[in-house]
């Protein structure tokens, strides 16, 4: 790549990053409460965790044709999820009793909506059209969580929940093509679209707003 391209793009990359490890660590708790749900060993939390982190984005790299995969060339994420889950996982014996299941759905709203926004704005990096964008946008949010359900012998959240799922993570990427389009900085494109998405998943579950 151009050097010049790479340093004209090195603050968004650096705003993405930022992004990316919101949206991992708050996947990873949505795996590791589902996980011991099912009441499941270490291995296997780390493994839901892992997958629900890194299983969106990992598609869109292959679909983008991008290398290293994200998690390899950041593989300080995989050392946080292998930490939080010796952490985590003896708290998570009864932290699905006490903590309300309006926290779990926080943690996979804030997930889907920091992942989708990153997917799209590395799309975009990649010459990809905005709605070919908001689509890998949609992938990278939407497709860890598949991945968890199926491990967990689960029919997917995205096709079962009834709620604005996928669907908030379409509109958000929309809302931040729209912004990009408007002129706003970058930075606040990024983070505005993303909070988007988190409030819209949120306000649609408390409400119950359902698709059916």
């Amino acid at each position: 790549m151009d050097p010049l391209l790479v340093q004209a793009l090195a603050p968004v990359l650096r705003l993405v990053t930022a992004i990316e490890l919101v949206a991992v660590i708050a996947a990873a708790f949505s795996g590791f409460a589902e996980a011991r749900k099912k009441e499941m060993d270490v291995v296997g939390v780390f493994t839901v965790a892992f997958v629900t982190a890194f299983g969106g984005g990992t598609l869109r790299d292959l679909l983008l044709d991008r290398r290293p995969f994200f998690w390899v060339d950041h593989y300080e994420y995989v050392i946080i999820i292998l930490v939080l889950t010796i952490l985590v996982t003896p708290a998570m014996r009864i932290a699905h009793r006490l903590v309300p299941n309006w926290a779990f759905v926080t943690a996979d709203a804030i997930g889907l909506g920091f992942f989708s926004i990153a997917g799209m704005a590395l799309a975009i990096q990649a010459d990809m059209p905005w709605i070919i964008a908001a689509m890998l946008g949609v992938v990278t949010g939407v497709f860890g969580g598949v991945l968890r359900d199926v491990i967990l012998n689960e029919v997917p959240m995205v096709l079962r929940d009834g709620k604005p799922y996928a669907l908030a993570s379409f509109l958000g990427c929309g809302a931040y093509s729209l912004m990009l389009s408007a002129g706003l900085p970058q930075s606040v494109a990024l983070w505005s679209a993303a909070g988007f998405i988190v409030v819209l998943r949120m306000v649609a579950w408390r409400q119950n707003w359902t698709l059916k």
